[in-house]
């Protein structure tokens, strides 16, 4: 029933409508279909999103600074009502503006859906409104996002020419963003009420489940320039910080004192991200935020959940999915799938006629529409 090595997944996509993946040239390889986006920019409408400020809490560092996370909400298109909402998480060094994120939320809108593309703690455009940056778990920072995105759900199904209950709360994340919703998932206490999950569906794409794993991946040398880009958006991003940085974090970021800044992202993580959300070093953040391990032993937990992943991603191994996928039981195999494809890269999925992962992402959550 699963795609473990990359062949296809007749089944699943049969439901879906959809055929297999097939590379669009000239984007051939994990590569060229990472990049394609920062290659080749995609034509956008103009972002009407409605800005919407929820609170947040302390780091659990204690880190000063309360503040506010930036949530943009976008209506769906050519229907007065929606049939869901679907909160909607960007990856690392990534924002609600990036053209992958917004593709994926356009693809949603005309499905039917309301999208609530949320900032995370640090990101541009809501950086000047919270102190600190995000993490891989950051469940203190998305309970109050749920809370307001169900009251959202309230709102919609209020909406249009017939009024109804609350619309279904669906989750989508890209990436880091991804693994951000499945901790989220996890923990009992986010959920509506006891027994119930989280969300009533969601789709990871190309999302770490072990960290120490991508963080090795990122390290290759064949990834130097990956892990610089990424590093300079994350220092940047820290730096800008309006409620200020600790001289300690200051002089780690700038190399001054004889020190020299984060070269990889695991120094980038010990020196700020783990001390931040209060883990004693990288690696125990690191085995802390990972969700394998959680999802193996206790997949019931999560609402039903896909994972899509290609198997030349440059950035995030699919071991750790693959794993997944051969380890469940004929009782979790409802409740989690795992698509995996020979091709793709890291939230690539180009193909003749769009984005072939955006579609999957909307006809698969489609089934839990109102």
């Amino acid at each position: 029933m699963l795609a473990r090595r990359g062949e296809p997944h007749p089944e699943l996509l049969q439901q879906l409508g959809m055929s297999s993946f097939r590379q669009r040239l000239p984007w051939l390889g994990g590569d060229l279909q990472t990049l394609r986006d920062t290659l080749r920019p995609v034509r956008l409408p103009s972002d009407r999103g409605e800005a919407i400020e929820i609170a947040v809490p302390v780091l659990p560092s204690g880190m000063a600074g309360s503040g506010q996370l930036l949530a943009l909400l976008d209506r769906p298109q050519a229907t007065l009502q929606a049939r869901g909402l679907v909160l909607l998480l960007h990856g690392l060094g990534g924002s609600s503006r990036r053209e992958g994120l917004r593709r994926m939320a356009c693809a949603l809108q005309t499905a039917g859906f309301a999208v609530l593309r949320l900032n995370l703690r640090g990101a541009d455009p809501g950086r000047h409104l919270s102190a600190g940056t995000y993490a891989a778990e950051c469940n203190s920072d998305l309970g109050p996002v749920l809370l307001r995105a169900r009251q959202l759900c309230d709102q919609l199904g209020r909406e249009g020419v017939a009024s109804r209950g609350a619309v279904p709360l669906l989750g989508a994340g890209i990436s880091l963003g991804g693994t951000m919703l499945l901790n989220a998932c996890l923990e009992p206490r986010h959920a509506r009420a006891p027994g119930q999950a989280v969300l009533d569906g969601l789709v990871c794409t190309s999302s770490p489940l072990d960290l120490a794993a991508c963080s090795a991946s990122i390290e290759r040398p064949r990834n130097r320039v990956y892990q610089r880009w990424l590093l300079q958006r994350l220092i940047r991003q820290t730096l800008a910080d309006p409620f200020g940085v600790t001289v300690q974090e200051r002089e780690v970021l700038n190399g001054e004192k004889g020190q020299s800044p984060p070269a990889t992202i695991r120094e980038f993580d010990a020196a700020i991200t783990a001390p931040r959300w209060g883990y004693g070093d990288v690696d125990a953040y690191y085995a802390g935020a990972s969700p394998l391990i959680a999802l193996l032993e206790n997949p019931r937990r999560l609402p039903p959940t896909l994972l899509l992943q290609a198997l030349d991603d440059p950035w995030v191994p699919a071991e750790a999915a693959q794993q997944l996928a051969a380890n469940m039981s004929p009782s979790s195999e409802q409740r989690i799938q795992v698509l995996l494809t020979p091709h793709g890269g890291h939230n690539g999925f180009h193909a003749i006629g769009g984005c072939w992962g955006d579609q999957v992402v909307a006809r698969w959550l489609s089934k839990f529409g109102a």
